[in-house]
């Protein structure tokens, strides 16, 4: 008998411990900060209808090999079949874990946003992506996505320069790791009633099974 709970405690642990990474607890600090609205304020511009059902919330970095590899093979899909659709829509938060350069990467998306061109050049960085600290993130190539966009780049570079969304980035930052966030991709979906954390870039069947759940 002593053998048999030795054998069953750890699987016990191992299934609560996947439920977590699935299901956020509602106690009454988490809820407070996992309510819907909180969860999308101070992110991106919505991207889709803002009355649809599901929410998907990507937290990344734009250095980070895997968000870019969601971006090139996922993103797509879901966008074309879900976000088109108005049954999905998707707002991205910034993880910048991969330091300075990835924080400055976020800033300049902000800074594209005050010219209404956040997606636009949110896609131009996952474009042009050149690898995890290996320097391919530099004014120069900043200021040449955002020629590519055709973005005022006195106005771009006037944002940038006196570091105007380094707190909100900074800001965001904090809040993810707060509610759990330790690693991009990682993803919140969810509707009003169940959040599911997807950690990772998975295939596009784990999003749709997901999907089916919510």
């Amino acid at each position: 008998m002593t053998k048999f709970y030795l054998l069953v405690i750890p699987i016990l642990i191992g299934i609560f411990a996947g439920m977590f990474l699935a299901f956020y607890p509602d106690s009454e600090h988490e809820s407070s900060l996992l309510t819907t609205a909180k969860l999308i304020e101070g992110g991106s511009p919505i991207m889709g209808n803002p009355n649809a059902p599901i929410t998907i919330l990507e937290w990344g970095d734009y250095q980070c090999t895997f968000c870019y590899k969601f971006h090139q093979n996922t993103l797509g899909q879901i966008e074309e079949d879900f976000i088109q659709t108005g049954k999905v829509k998707l707002v991205f938060k910034d993880f910048p874990l991969n330091g300075p350069d990835s924080l400055l990467a976020s800033e300049a998306s902000f800074c594209a946003h005050d010219q209404g061109k956040y997606w636009q050049y949110h896609d131009e960085l996952y474009k042009n992506w050149g690898g995890e600290r290996t320097g391919w993130v530099t004014r120069e190539s900043l200021n040449n996505f955002a020629t590519t966009i055709d973005l005022n780049l006195a106005e771009f570079n006037e944002c940038l320069d006196r570091g105007k969304y380094q707190t909100k980035v900074k800001n965001i930052h904090e809040f993810g790791k707060e509610i759990g966030i330790d690693a991009t991709p990682s993803f919140l979906v969810f509707n009003d009633e169940k959040i599911i954390k997807i950690r990772g870039n998975q295939p596009l069947e784990v999003f749709l099974k997901t999907f089916d759940e919510l």
